[in-house]
């Protein structure tokens, strides 16, 4: 299917009419008008950022794709690129920023550092992975990743986006899916709050052992 038609290819329309008429689904329509108005979020974090700097110059015109707009807010974006090596002391940032975008909101993880904690994974302030925290959408690859790369993660993104459904999305379905992310808690180390049972659990555990 032609993403960038919103006609569906198993209705045949009359050429005569076809600027006119069209005939789609509301999902469909619905997912048309996101997938080329994505509102990144303007922050980066390492070298990353300067790709992603680049790819916005009109070389490259990511203008193409709708996705231009960076905001300065969180309250006015939609995508989180999150550009470079994520350290513990910026992730509780990080996770405040998510938080206050409003859905529907995707996250793409652009190089080794984001994805995974790239050469400084085994380092002591270094998150191992923005996706320990935060739910990924798209990862990117490289060291950092060129421009096109970039590009064809926002069309990966984009493909994403044409598959959703309104009746399947998070943010319009109640339960534990539409809870915000806690902000970790930054001391001697990174402190995860979803792990507190398990943390709590362990101390117990240490503690009557060495009672015993």
């Amino acid at each position: 299917m032609d993403n960038e038609r919103l006609s569906l290819p198993q209705y045949d329309i009359p050429e005569d009419i076809q600027n006119a008429v069209t005939i789609t689904t509301l999902d469909r329509l619905y997912n048309w008008g996101r997938r080329s108005s994505v509102w990144p979020l303007m922050f980066g974090l390492a070298c990353c950022a300067i790709e992603m700097i680049a790819a916005q110059a009109s070389r490259y015109d990511m203008a193409r794709f709708g996705m231009e707009v960076m905001r300065p807010t969180p309250r006015q974006a939609d995508m989180m690129l999150v550009s470079g090596t994520v350290t513990k002391k910026m992730l509780p940032a990080i996770v405040r920023l998510y938080n206050q975008m409003p859905e529907p909101k995707y996250v793409v993880a652009m190089g080794a550092c984001a994805s995974g904690g790239g050469p400084f994974k085994e380092g002591y302030n270094v998150v191992a992975g923005i996706d320990k925290f935060l739910p990924v959408d798209v990862y990117i690859p490289g060291c950092p990743p060129t421009p096109q790369a970039l590009i064809a993660g926002m069309i990966k993104l984009q493909e994403k986006i044409d598959k959703e459904s309104i009746k399947k999305v998070r943010w319009y379905r109640k339960g534990p899916d539409t809870v915000e992310v806690p902000i970790p808690i930054l001391g001697p180390d990174l402190i995860d709050p979803r792990r507190n049972q398990e943390i709590k659990a362990a101390a117990a555990q240490k503690a009557t052992k060495e009672s015993a």
